[in-house]
């Protein structure tokens, strides 16, 4: 997997600079890697927003262009003090097609006739404990399963129709004003060709988020899946974003912004998400 095909050293020198403070909220907006904190008992985080990336490629129906995901929405609720369930998605995906590629696995499947399509998002449920808590000398642990579902369907290109399931250990720790978390997991995919077929991949994340001021986070990571496999089914190919950004917290709410950088053909050549997060109690404790 080409970590740096596109960025260089520059680039990756800039994350590695930026930072987060202990998650007040447990993270996750405008980050994907998962922190092992919950968002507590009795509350909810209820997240939403856009992602907007260029150059977009979909290898099993060939179709690349500029994606627009709106509303991107999560929701997490804490179940005890050590559990959350978690339900994320979108109702609009729309890609404006740039290129098509009548060679693609599934390319003979398509309905689209136009420049663009749309779909809804695929919907991911997820479950998150944490196992270990942190102290002032040891980083919490914690586990995630997650499930995405085949809502997109392949006949419009922005799906696989396949199920997937990731299941990732969870590391935090805060040093000073600093938020470091690493997740590692497995990753299965299935086939879109073949029922019988599935592609194991090797899911991964490191985040950083450094507190500059009250309220406010500068906030970068890796995020990404690589396939180690000698052959490669569609829809199992290596991915990996890179993702720095900013976040202002007030009160119960939470707004973000963040730039994306490809560093695969596959992912977005350049892209940008804006979003809110709140929380709240929505269970009384006795």
């Amino acid at each position: 997997m080409q970590l740096v095909s596109r960025l260089g050293r520059a680039a990756l020198s800039t994350l590695l600079l930026m930072g987060a403070a202990a998650p007040a909220m447990a993270q996750q907006r405008p980050l994907v890697t998962e922190d092992p904190e919950t968002v507590g008992n009795g509350r909810m985080l209820v997240e939403a927003g856009f992602d907007y990336g260029r150059d977009v490629t979909y290898p099993v129906s060939g179709l690349t262009g500029n994606l627009l995901r709106v509303p991107m929405v999560g929701i997490s609720v804490g179940l005890g003090s050590y559990a959350e369930f978690q339900l994320d998605g979108g109702p609009f995906d729309r890609l404006s097609i740039t290129d098509r590629d009548p060679k693609a696995p599934l390319a003979n499947e398509l309905t689209v006739t136009g420049n663009s399509t749309h779909d809804v998002d695929d919907i991911v449920l997820g479950t998150k404990i944490r196992v270990v808590p942190e102290t002032a000398t040891r980083p919490g642990f914690g586990v995630r399963f997650a499930t995405r579902l085949p809502n997109a369907g392949n006949e419009k290109g922005l799906g696989t129709d396949t199920f997937d399931f990731t299941s990732s250990i969870l590391v935090g720790k805060t040093t000073g004003s600093t938020r470091y978390v690493a997740n590692a997991g497995l990753m299965i995919i299935g086939d879109p060709t073949d029922g019988n077929r599935q592609s194991d991949l090797f899911a991964y994340g490191f985040s950083i988020a450094q507190a500059v001021h009250q309220g406010v986070e500068l906030v970068g990571e890796i995020n990404g899946r690589a396939n180690f496999a000698s052959t490669k089914h569609p829809g199992g190919e290596s991915r990996n974003v890179i993702r720095v950004g900013a976040r202002y917290t007030r009160g119960a709410g939470r707004i973000d912004a963040g730039l994306l950088f490809g560093t695969t053909a596959r992912d977005p050549g350049i892209g940008f998400t804006l979003g809110y997060t709140y929380v709240f109690d929505f269970l009384k404790n006795p």
